[in-house]
């Protein structure tokens, strides 16, 4: 049976630390390992643009010295010179995670290069984007020049995990949103594939989402290891699915549709 909604199951599985820390003071540097472990990502910054035409720096973790200057000076000024500014806001109409054109020098203005590149020692990027309503979440990986450029393999996996980076950023960010965990049991209360499980399996898989071990789950639930092993069985039989990264993939698919 083909797994619901899993085409980035490897993906989803694998930047499980940065879906978890939603919501979380220390999201910022959870996001920053995960990239580094995927993808070998130096610094990680995060725009928020408006339809009004304001922006402002969410996010600024890394290895750039001068990171908070950049998001400042992007933020005041330089966001209106951006060469992606027209592919970002031609995706307004879009309820999809956006991926930004391949980065080369010569899209940018000298002022620009001179400030944001030569100055900060950055030699590559990748950017995703996702709106939420009127707000663009523009989400930039970079690497500097001890680091060299990004090679083929880290740009394909950014590739694949930038949607659900993307989206997970979003979710963070907004204002509203709820705890994880709160965001968590909504999904389960109202989301097929997941609402049609029954309340222990969901316990189970909820479990399963927390990190916990089967053990683990079964102390907490007060249920034999061999009770939680049958639930958990059933639930991934119900979804299609055969481990936890699949499981995760559901869950990210279905946040990224709640963002819209």
């Amino acid at each position: 049976m083909r797994p619901h909604g899993t085409g980035s199951g490897l993906a989803a599985g694998d930047i499980t630390p940065a879906v978890l820390a939603i919501g979380r003071p220390d999201f910022p540097d959870v996001l920053i390992e995960t990239l580094r472990r995927q993808a070998d990502v130096g610094h990680c910054m995060v725009f928020a643009l408006t339809s009004k035409g304001t922006a402002s720096c969410l996010l600024d973790a890394g290895n750039i010295p001068i990171g908070s200057d950049l998001g400042a000076a992007y933020a005041g000024q330089f966001h209106a010179s951006d060469p992606n500014r027209d592919a970002l806001f031609e995706g307004q109409v879009r309820t999809a995670p956006i991926l930004l054109p391949a980065f080369a020098p010569r899209m940018y203005d000298a002022r620009y290069r001179k400030i944001f590149f030569q100055d900060s020692g950055i030699v590559d990027k990748f950017a995703t984007a996702i709106w939420v309503d009127d707000t663009c979440f523009y989400v930039n990986f970079y690497r500097i020049a001890a680091q060299g450029r990004f090679g083929r393999a880290q740009l394909e996996r950014l590739k694949t995990i930038a949607p659900a980076i993307g989206a997970s950023v979003a979710r963070h960010f907004q204002t509203t949103a709820p705890r994880p965990e709160q965001n968590i049991a909504a999904l389960f209360a109202t989301q097929a594939p997941l609402s049609d499980l029954t309340a222990r399996e969901q316990d189970v898989c909820r479990g399963i989402l927390a990190g916990l071990s089967s053990e683990a789950i079964s102390q907490e639930l007060g249920i034999s290891l061999h009770s939680t092993l049958t639930y958990r069985k059933r639930a991934y039989e119900k979804l299609g699915i055969s481990a936890q990264n699949e499981l995760f993939a559901i869950v990210l698919r279905l946040l990224t549709r709640s963002l819209n």
